[in-house]
């Protein structure tokens, strides 16, 4: 039986995966607001916990419908994406769980955000389902949380300020993360541990993990050694700090570059990219760099070790835990974006993003839900643009429009 019309179905959002750590945090958000909302999970007994706790806070949450579904079935999940304009996903990891609800989705011509940062099986999905999410007029739009919203919409904020006020695009764009402040979580730890899994077992993904382009439409032959993600310290002197690689950088510069992709090459063809983390001036700055360099690197090379990746995963938090509400409000981050119209040329256009909470799950929550609403609700607003889609290339100007009055910070200035 064919899905009804996206105008006649009964929700705006299902929320899928909505009993997890992150899930509850984006039921809460999406629980304050105008929308037809249904959460939906495996298990109605933890389903129907949340809509208490809920309610607890917002009282007409108690009348939030709940749909039952198994990522293993895919009628269950089918059933699911028929009823919604937009499923927002948050259960992971992808790989093992999300494949599934993209394919109900993209059946049913039903749009579709999460918060991945599972580069692999972002690729499996492009390759599964772009040409038929284009003709079924659905938005596939994976990294809708601190991976990789900042990054992609900072990039083509800055974009859309250079073409207006210097009449081009930038072809080089650097971001650093100036100052952060989060927790963890156990469906985080999870997804990252299963990331380095499959690259141990699987030689393709190694590859595609190691490729810059690895997210193109069609990735080009030609590697370029700028293109590559800083691995060691270096210093940056256009923010004059110490720089050490930055965590999620394997994954957002991907997302923007498919971005520029899907845009038809907007930012150009060639356009360097990459990100890092400040770690302060001098002697001090530069051990910090060192120290957490040496880190990620020993962290990285042990979980690819099964005995390790073991011992790994029992120190790191549990699915369903993870900072506590004074921790997460504790949190905050900001990043600054230097342009340049050349490689190596002086700075033109300086871009700042800021969040006012833990990245991770404050701002999170709140850009993964204004994403959902962006879908449900400002449809005819949107570009006439689908497939598997990014932040940017699938929402751009609105986004950043719902993010900024959500209390995030987006500006640019000339410098």
């Amino acid at each position: 039986m064919a899905a009804p019309p996206l105008a006649d179905r009964a929700f705006d959002i299902v929320l899928w995966g909505a009993t997890g750590y992150t899930g509850r945090l984006v039921a809460a958000y999406l629980a304050k607001k105008s929308a037809r909302i249904a959460i939906a999970g495996r298990n109605r007994d933890k389903l129907e916990a949340l809509r208490r706790d809920l309610a607890a806070e917002t009282p007409s949450a108690s009348q939030l419908p709940i749909l039952l579904g198994d990522a293993k079935d895919s009628a269950s999940l089918e059933a699911i994406a028929a009823q919604t304009r937009v499923v927002c996903a948050t259960a992971g990891p992808f790989a093992q769980v999300g494949s599934g609800v993209v394919a109900a989705c993209v059946k049913n011509g039903t749009s579709y955000c999460d918060i991945t940062g599972e580069v692999q099986w972002i690729r499996k999905m492009i390759d599964a389902h772009h040409d038929d999410a284009q003709h079924k007029r659905a938005r596939i739009v994976p990294c809708c949380g601190f991976d990789s919203i900042p990054s992609d919409l900072g990039v083509w904020m800055v974009q859309e300020h250079a073409r207006k006020h210097l009449g081009r695009a930038l072809s080089d764009i650097q971001l650093v993360v100036m100052d952060m402040r989060g927790g963890f979580s156990g469906g985080t730890a999870a997804s990252l541990i299963e990331v380095l899994a499959e690259a141990t077992r699987d030689r393709d993904i190694r590859r595609l993990l190691g490729n810059p382009h690895g997210l193109d439409p069609s990735p080009p032959s030609e590697r370029r050694p700028e293109d590559r993600d800083q691995r060691g310290v270096r210093w940056d002197a256009d923010v004059a700090r110490w720089t050490g690689p930055f965590v999620m950088a394997g994954i957002n510069t991907r997302i923007v570059r498919r971005t520029n992709a899907l845009l038809g090459y907007a930012y150009g063809q060639p356009f360097t990219y990459g990100e890092s983390t400040s770690f302060g001036v001098g002697p001090g700055g530069f051990a910090r760099a060192a120290l957490f360099t040496g880190g990620l690197g020993a962290f990285i090379g042990a979980a690819t070790v099964p005995s390790l990746r073991e011992l790994i995963m029992r120190r790191l938090p549990a699915p369903g835990e993870g900072p506590t509400k004074e921790q997460r409000d504790r949190g905050r981050f900001t990043i600054r974006l230097t342009g340049k119209l050349e490689p190596g040329g002086a700075p033109r256009v300086v871009g700042e993003v800021v969040g006012r909470s833990d990245p991770g799950y404050g701002e999170t929550s709140k850009m993964l839900g204004e994403a959902a609403l962006c879908l449900a609700q400002d449809e005819r607003r949107l570009p006439e643009r689908f497939g598997l889609l990014t932040p940017a290339s699938a929402m751009g100007d609105r986004l950043l429009e719902r993010l900024r009055t959500a209390g995030m910070t987006f500006e640019t200035r000339d410098v």
